[in-house]
């Protein structure tokens, strides 16, 4: 391997460094999305819609602080919009529209939690390729250069070049490794966002519908 390393030349440098931040960052985000993923998200909507029903508005608060998710970041705003709201009108018209806002300009927030740093992933599958050719052409230069000026063979000309291509070689497949997770954990983000979507609709409906029953049976 070091040999390889050292075959590559100077441009296998921001290749290596490219790798080591791309593992850094696939830890830290495989942590963070298997940390989501633990979370039962509708045990946790069932139980805060019992909470309200009963209104215990603080303790629903609490049961969303305490659990760790994006979805659940996003019901504990829209409970604490509902209760801003319960002070001032209360109505079912508020309810949809300033909870169903507080929550969706809040959700982009939240998903941070879980898509922080991924951009690097990106930037590594983007940026080791352009490293690799690079580091080819570079390594193609120097060798018909050294033709050129003192008449080598054919033979180590062909060995130089196969050298240079190591860069190539490398830099495709750092970037495969950090392109591939990368789709597979924005698609999971996007799941996320779509879930969020569904618990917050669900919130409101049913706070928005408890407020318009509360009102007919005054």
């Amino acid at each position: 391997m070091i040999e390889i390393l050292v075959k590559g030349g100077s441009m296998m440098i921001p290749l290596v460094i490219c790798s080591v931040v791309a593992v850094a960052v696939l830890i830290d985000r495989i942590w963070a999305f298997h940390a989501n993923s633990k979370i039962d998200t509708r045990a946790l909507r069932a139980e805060l819609m019992t909470l309200l029903a009963e209104n215990k508005t603080a303790d629903a608060k609490t049961l969303c602080a305490g659990t760790p998710s994006p979805i659940s970041a996003v019901l504990l705003v829209g409970v604490q919009a509902y209760e801003r709201i319960l002070e001032v009108d209360g109505s079912p018209e508020a309810i949809r529209s300033i909870m169903g806002k507080a929550m969706e300009d809040y959700s982009s927030h939240a998903l941070s939690a879980v898509e922080k740093r991924l951009y690097i992933l990106s930037m590594v599958g983007n940026a080791a390729p352009l490293f690799g050719m690079t580091g080819t052409v570079t390594g193609m230069i120097a060798s018909f250069d050294a033709l050129r000026q003192q008449g080598m063979e054919a033979g180590a000309v062909a060995a130089g070049i196969s050298e240079a291509l190591i860069t190539t070689a490398a830099g495709l497949i750092i970037a495969l490794a950090a392109v591939i997770p990368y789709n597979i954990m924005m698609t999971s983000s996007d799941n996320i966002a779509l879930e969020i979507e569904e618990a917050a609709s669900e919130l409101v409906d049913f706070l928005a519908l408890r407020a318009e029953k509360q009102r007919a049976g005054k």
